[in-house]
């Protein structure tokens, strides 16, 4: 069984400058996948299947393109694990593309996420795990207060990452 930590608000709050800097990181791959995507798209329009051939005059720009956007694709995917999801914190479907996160927390007993949103300078909302981004609720400074500060840890079974 993985071993989960429950973040405290001021602890995700603390991350959220290390989350956006990770974001950046990934637009710019993101940007570099796009640009090598453009490249191969060009090169079907002008050739379709017989750039692959190796006796085809652009065929080294193809390869070019395809490990470039591989490369691209790696790095992305190292960066959401070693820098997200490594130290804790959840990316929920669409959380690339929409720029959230949710760090585990605890609240009366039971595993929450503490949401954050791209834009946002704090953590403002928190969520219950099955209810997602649509299920936010504002974040009460009653219960910031306890949120993430629970030991022994809930069970983490029904946490999904």
């Amino acid at each position: 069984m993985a071993t989960h930590r429950a973040y405290t608000v001021q602890e995700a709050n603390e991350r959220i400058a290390w989350v956006e800097s990770v974001f950046e990181r990934v637009d710019e791959h993101r940007e570099r996948w796009q640009k090598h995507s453009e490249g191969l798209q060009i090169l079907d329009v002008l050739w379709g299947e017989r750039v692959e051939s190796e006796d085809n005059p652009d065929h080294g720009e193809y390869i070019q393109h395809r490990r470039g956007m591989e490369a691209a694709a790696r790095t992305i995917q190292g960066l959401v694990e070693e820098d997200l999801i490594g130290r804790g914190i959840r990316l929920p479907a669409g959380g690339l593309d929409n720029g959230i996160v949710d760090f585990p927390s605890t609240f009366e007993g039971r595993w929450i996420y503490l949401c954050w949103q791209r834009g946002e300078s704090q953590i403002t909302h928190w969520h219950e795990l099955d209810t997602g981004f649509r299920g936010r609720r504002d974040l009460v400074a009653e219960d910031a207060a306890l949120m993430g500060h629970e030991r022994p840890l809930p069970d983490g079974t029904d946490l999904d990452f």
